[in-house]
């Protein structure tokens, strides 16, 4: 009798290592879990962020701090990274250009529909999530593991309201500020390329005419979907830090992913909608 409980209980404390591997369905089936769970709580951070936005309380002196964090101190970053950039979208096509049609008429007018379309929105909500959307997760993710967001939520404070909020008002400002700086930075370090490398004149070089109210409305569409998502996606990761010290680097790297894979998703379905409402 002992030794046939001696032998249940050596089979029960089997060493994991001992036991067979899980099978590619159940790796898959949990990654699905998970990815399913952090959408569904990331869409109800989106969903109380914008109650407390009509709701919540208004402190206007904190939302202009996180516009001069957000904004101004991302000035000379975008600044330099868009003038580049420029230059080099600028050059390529020029090239190109030159090998199949040896005219650049049009080179300043399709560069410009491009940036007000795609790429001044896309490539500069993409910086802004590097520094930006790193920031707001370190900043959050350090008040958990410090247990500032406990101390809060005792005091009857939501860190949404409090937190998230503030930043997401600056950033839905700021971002299309700084995209509308920044696009012009990089129109205008493209029209000195074209003239330097092509001999092509200001004048022709700045040419809108290729530039509707579809451009707009999707250029501007992508602005204010990339600047709800940076804040929305970094204070999420921020929120779900845990682990110490180490869980605050896990968050900064996952929010800066998060938010450019959030950033492309956007891009690819605006612009989807974009083709479908202004074919033209």
């Amino acid at each position: 009798m002992a030794a046939g409980t001696s032998d249940r209980h050596e089979e029960e404390t089997t060493p994991e290592d001992e036991r067979p591997p899980e099978g590619f369905l159940a790796t898959l089936g949990a990654a699905g879990i998970d990815l399913y769970l952090g959408a569904r709580d990331m869409y109800s951070v989106f969903v109380r962020t914008l109650y407390y936005t009509a709701r919540g309380k208004k402190e206007p002196g904190v939302t202009a701090q996180q516009m001069y964090e957000i904004g101004n101190k991302s000035v000379f970053f975008l600044t330099c990274t868009m003038g580049f950039i420029g230059m080099i979208l600028v050059y390529q096509s020029g090239l190109q250009a030159r090998r199949v049609v040896p005219d650049f008429t049009l080179l300043g007018a399709t560069y410009l529909e491009l940036l007000v379309r795609d790429l001044a929105a896309s490539i500069g909500a993409l910086m802004l999530a590097t520094r930006v959307g790193a920031g707001i997760a370190a900043e959050i993710g350090s008040m958990v593991v410090t247990e500032q967001i406990d101390a809060l939520r005792m005091c009857a404070a939501d860190p949404i309201d409090f937190l998230i909020v503030p930043r997401f008002k600056a950033s839905m400002v700021m971002t299309i500020t700084l995209i509308v700086w920044s696009g012009t930075v990089a129109f205008c370090s493209g029209a000195v390329t074209a003239f330097v490398a092509f001999d092509v004149p200001f004048r022709t070089f700045f040419n809108a005419s290729l530039v509707d109210f579809g451009d707009l409305s999707i250029g501007v569409a992508k602005c204010i979907a990339y600047g709800a998502a940076i804040p929305v996606v970094s204070g999420y990761c921020g929120l779900s830090t845990f682990g110490g010290s180490e869980g605050v680097g896990w968050a900064t790297t996952r929010a800066v992913v998060n938010t450019s894979l959030a950033i492309i998703m956007l891009n690819f379905f605006i612009s989807a909608a974009g083709f479908i409402i202004f074919p033209g």
